[in-house]
């Protein structure tokens, strides 16, 4: 007896296995069986780190993969160059289908490569993907079902997911399925919402001995308003957080610096926050542009991250997935309701029911870190990452097979987000709209 086949038995105390056991027992052999091609599939990702948007290999590397397995209809180049869509499931013609999708992220970080393991993120999307279309193909599940691998770039950087969404990507789809490296397992952890800005500030180059006075400096300004958001942390909430560095403060000690740039990341556990953050942070940067007589841009490189809305439902069932495969998830509260990172999923779970878990890889080493580069490169990730598609893969099964459980799935996702939504008041919409977007899942 393999060793799924003996978690399994364990985990149904030797009694005979529902079809939906055997459908979960299927999956994680499934997965197994392809745990070579699934690692050289993660390890060609890794081996050529790629930035948002640019993720031209690894684009080809997993169109190419799901094009080698039978019966997957594969789109390349779906709404986005470096996005692409396989499919697997009833002709249009057949019954309305459960829409299930399992989303792959493969961007990496300048200069530190895959340093947040998203070629694992690709991999474990993958492999659960192929688990769920092994274990149904050769049963009569309660329903007709759908499975969609979404391919979704710019993760890092810019909001691949939420240009999707905006493209209808999610529109047809009932639930979400993904899964982040990390240093534990976690069915859930508070991801907040971000918000990215770039201020520059504009002012008037002189010699900085001969006539000073005749210059208006921007560096000033730069630093102006790095200390007024400096100052502005006495007053900020606990959970918020705001980082940034100057990107261009002059080119000569002896020239009026004309042009100094930044860029922030302003982070809060939700988009009310989020909006009252930002009008708080541009005041630091227009009091700078006042006080030197500089001209400030503020502008944004891509979308807001909303924070991830939890999904009890899922979570639960992940847990008891996950603990049957021999997953020990962390109890520590600090890792449970302190900040974790921000990431488009958030949005997607404004739009569609979906969990985003967290798994150790076999590495203490900290993301974005050099250190975690090698990590998520190496063999001993794979068995875990493969075990988390397991246990993301029978999570979808009992959503198939349960009909209780996927009402309640979308009545917690009804729930989350009307009181998340009704919360952002009218005003604060108005203020997110005026001040912009921002990005990363950093």
């Amino acid at each position: 007896m393999g060793p799924d086949k003996e978690l399994c038995a364990a985990a149904l105390g030797g009694t005979e296995p529902s079809l939906l056991d055997q459908c979960k027992q299927r999956a994680a052999e499934i997965i197994q069986q392809e745990a070579e091609r699934l690692s050289a599939l993660s390890r060609d990702i890794w081996s050529q780190p790629e930035l948002a948007y640019q993720e031209h290999r690894a684009h080809d590397t997993l169109t190419r993969f799901f094009s080698s397995c039978p019966s997957w209809e594969v789109q390349p180049h779906y709404k986005l160059d470096t996005a692409f869509r396989a499919e697997w499931g009833p002709v249009p013609a057949a019954a309305p289908a459960l829409h299930v999708g399992f989303l792959c992220e493969y961007d990496a970080l300048p200069g530190l490569g895959h340093a947040c393991g998203h070629n694992l993120i690709a991999e474990v999307g993958a492999a659960a993907a192929l688990g769920l279309k092994g274990a149904l193909e050769s049963v009569q599940p309660p329903r007709a079902v759908k499975i969609t691998v979404l391919g979704t770039p710019a993760e890092e950087d810019g909001g691949g997911k939420i240009d999707l969404i905006e493209a209808g990507a999610f529109d047809d789809m009932h639930v979400v399925f993904m899964a982040h490296p990390a240093q534990e397992d976690a069915a859930y952890l508070p991801d907040v919402a971000e918000h990215d800005v770039t201020v520059k500030y504009y002012g008037k180059a002189c010699h900085a001995a001969a006539y000073p006075w005749e210059g208006i400096n921007a560096l000033d300004a730069a630093i102006l308003a790095y200390n007024n958001l400096s100052v502005l942390r006495q007053q900020m909430k606990p959970a918020w957080r705001v980082h940034g560095v100057i990107k261009n403060g002059g080119v000569k000690p002896n020239i009026i610096p004309s042009y100094s740039e930044l860029e922030f990341y302003l982070r809060a556990p939700s988009r009310k926050d989020l909006a009252t953050l930002i009008e708080k942070a541009h005041a630091c940067f227009n009091a700078a542009a006042a006080a030197t007589g500089c001209r400030v841009e503020l502008s944004t490189s891509g979308h807001d991250y909303y924070n991830v809305l939890p999904n009890k439902t899922l979570a639960k069932a992940y847990l008891e997935n996950g603990k049957k495969l021999g997953m020990q998830f962390t109890t520590d509260d600090l890792v449970l309701n302190g900040l974790s990172g921000s990431t488009d999923f958030g949005n997607v779970t404004f739009v569609v029911p979906g969990i985003h878990p967290y798994f150790y890889i076999g590495s203490e080493a900290l993301n974005h870190t050099e250190e975690y580069t090698e990590a998520s490169g190496s063999k001993e990730a794979q068995f875990y990452a493969l075990r988390t598609a397991k246990a993301l893969t029978m999570t979808a099964l009992d959503v198939i097979f349960k009909p209780d459980l996927l009402e309640n799935v979308r009545e917690d996702f009804k729930t989350v987000k009307l009181m998340e939504e009704s919360s952002f008041s009218g005003t604060d919409k108005a203020r997110e709209s005026s001040s912009g977007a921002g990005c990363a899942s950093r």
